[in-house]
């Protein structure tokens, strides 16, 4: 048993700079063949690449952590909502909305139907329409 060890150890430290290599590389590469020609950002060295994919590490991917059952939260909540009756269901809407606020569907607001809301989603993707409606939101406080 302790003579297969002695091939892992060294074998996952081998893979561990092998992996740290390659990705360097391929970061190295990509940025130097194509942000200085689209953008005309300066070119990076493999130490700046390697830094660059520890950030992107860091940043988005999460550290190995993962919530328990964070992929099955719709089922989760499927189930406990599944043998509510329909008071108890209300009484849980109610609290939700207490806690975070009423979030109301666009065809649900005053003055507005399901074509309606269709119509101001077209209007919303208009970038001075997307500015206008930031801009009276931000007013509304």
């Amino acid at each position: 048993m302790k003579k297969k060890w002695y091939f892992i150890a060294p074998a996952a430290i081998l893979g561990i700079f092998l992996f740290l290599f390659v990705g360097g590389q391929v970061v190295m590469l990509l940025w130097n063949w194509l942000l200085p020609p689209l953008f005309g950002w300066r070119m990076i060295t493999f130490w700046q690449a390697l830094g660059l994919l520890a950030l992107c590490r860091i940043f988005f991917g999460g550290h190995g952590w993962h919530r328990p059952g964070g992929r099955n939260f719709r089922h989760r909540m499927q189930e406990r909502c599944g043998g509510m009756t329909s008071e108890e269901r209300e009484r849980f809407r109610q609290a939700v909305r207490s806690q975070w606020g009423a979030l109301r569907p666009l065809a649900t607001q005053k003055g507005s139907s399901a074509s309606g809301s269709r119509q101001v989603l077209r209007d919303l993707e208009k970038p001075a329409a997307r500015r206008d409606a930031l801009l009276l939101s931000r007013e509304g406080k």
